[in-house]
């Protein structure tokens, strides 16, 4: 039985469509970048450009190959409030917009105190609008008259799918993403949901991503070609979907380091169990594919790497990335003058409080200033040492994430996505951990790969073990370092945090 399975794949920025055949092998895609627009102050997705282009997607291929089954992952902390026309009733809020400290604290005096809300609902304080409830709570407040219009509230995959189906459901893997709305205990929705009066507005069938979500709407195969049967999957949040191709291979005990814009370090576990000391800590926990706990941390490595080398390679003339040089980084180590600390989105990461600059024996550079040209920190015009300085800031702000998950002595650790080729950072990182073997893995477009996985779960009705023998993940280690010094330079970092 041949067949493509289609996967639309919707990043922060970059979205993707890609085909797979039913070995999982990838057949074509496409790309394109929507980046947000500025609408009365506030960050807004562009879904109705993003749904054009995905439609005219899905016609081109459906043309092309045999599409039997569409899935869909998406990046955590988006939902559509979708009206009775079924469009969005109200703007899609992008969530890297910051509606300010009042708004925060309004929040946890409304809906329920930090901590508590920590414990219940597994999930972390963030800023911005990083909380799909505070999400939620923003858009009552700030669209009081179109909220009233609601019919549905809709996570991010589940928007897609009903565009495609009609069909209303949600998934537990991005229920139970640092939402607030996902009570873990019970396995329901949350008090949080009660106090924001939405519990009605969510959706009451909630399931696993490869769950049948229902077939494309005849409007929708007339535009695009696909057949009347095309089946469309309840959908996956995106670093479950990465999590799931291991949660198939491996046996032993791991945590993957999944890295891009977010970072996010993941850790099957048996049960939702917070240590005393990791309350009001950046920890929180997901749920699997597999509906089992993941302990989680996160970061925005990847946008703080990308600020940071745009500014670099445009005080320095260069495009290049420098080769690691073990002994810079003992000089860098041993020194303790150099610092580039967190966060460039405020209220993100393990540091939430940090504010982002950067320190030269003692000086300290704004990260506005930096942008501006007004104040440069000098060491930022030899390349090769401001390159070093900030993956030694990236590598210990990833060691704090993986500690916070628990990668003790003898856990595998494996990193994939965008950082597998910063061979600085890998072995930075390997450094800090001696007693865990670390691993780069070749899965390619994991995310969209274990999107297919799941399309094809959807279709033939098995469980993941039993795709196991369809593909191979390949490791390569990632030797460690040792640096005199290097516990003195982690202790001044963290303190100047």
């Amino acid at each position: 039985m041949e067949y493509a399975v289609a996967v639309f794949d919707v990043g922060k920025t970059n979205k993707k469509v890609l085909v797979y055949d039913r070995e999982l092998h990838l057949l074509d895609s496409a790309y394109k970048v929507f980046p947000t627009s500025l609408k009365d102050g506030l960050e807004i997705e562009p879904v109705d450009e993003v749904e054009r282009w995905f439609f005219d997607q899905l016609g081109h291929f459906a043309a092309l190959y045999q599409i039997r089954v569409i899935s869909i992952t998406t990046h955590g902390a988006a939902f559509v409030c979708v009206g009775e026309d079924g469009r969005p009733a109200l703007p899609v809020v992008s969530y890297t917009y910051e509606p300010g400290e009042q708004f925060h604290e309004q929040y946890y005096r409304e809906v329920g105190e930090r901590n508590h809300l920590q414990r219940t609902t597994a999930t972390l304080e963030l800023k911005a609008l990083i909380n799909p409830g505070k999400g939620l709570f923003f858009a009552r407040q700030r669209f009081p008259r179109e909220f009233a219009d609601v019919r549905h509230i809709l996570f991010f995959p589940q928007y897609w799918g009903f565009r495609l189906t009609g069909q209303i459901a949600a998934d537990y893997t991005y229920a139970g993403c640092h939402t607030y709305l996902w009570d873990f205990s019970r396995n329901d929705w949350s008090e949080v949901a009660d106090r924001l009066g939405i519990r009605g507005l969510l959706p009451q069938r909630v399931g696993k991503p490869w769950d049948v979500l229902g077939t494309v709407t005849p409007a929708v195969a007339a535009q695009t070609g696909l057949a009347s049967d095309t089946t469309v999957t309840f959908g996956i949040h995106d670093s479950n979907a990465s999590l799931l191709p291991h949660l198939v291979k491996r046996k032993g005990d791991f945590v993957l380091n999944s890295t891009g814009t977010w970072c996010v370090a993941m850790h099957p576990a048996e049960s939702v169990q917070f240590a005393e000391e990791e309350i009001g800590k950046a920890v929180f926990y997901n749920i699997s594919p597999l509906g089992t706990p993941v302990k989680t941390s996160i970061l925005m490595g990847g946008l703080e790497f990308e600020t940071y080398t745009a500014i670099l390679k445009q005080v320095c003339g260069r495009s290049d990335f420098p080769a690691y040089d073990r002994e810079r980084y003992r000089r860098i180590v041993r020194e303790k003058r150099l610092f580039i600390l967190p966060g460039v989105v405020p209220g993100s990461g393990q540091f939430p409080d940090s504010v982002s600059r950067v320190v030269e024996d003692g000086t300290i550079y704004s990260l506005s200033d930096i942008r501006t040209g007004a104040h440069i920190p000098a060491f930022f015009r030899d390349y090769e040492i401001a390159y070093a300085v900030l993956n030694l800031s990236l590598a210990l702000q990833t060691r704090t994430a993986l500690e916070r998950v628990n990668l003790l002595p003898g856990v595998s650790l494996f990193t994939e996505g965008g950082f597998r080729n910063n061979v600085d950072y890998n072995r930075l990182v390997s450094t800090f951990f001696p007693g865990s073997p670390h691993a780069l893995t070749d899965v390619s477009e994991a995310t969209s790969f274990g999107a297919a996985l799941v399309g094809r779960l959807a279709v033939e009705k098995g469980e993941p073990a039993e795709l196991a023998h369809t593909f191979e993940i390949e490791d390569t280690p990632v030797p460690g370092d040792t640096f005199e010094g290097l516990k003195e330079y982690a202790s001044t970092f963290y303190s100047l945090i």
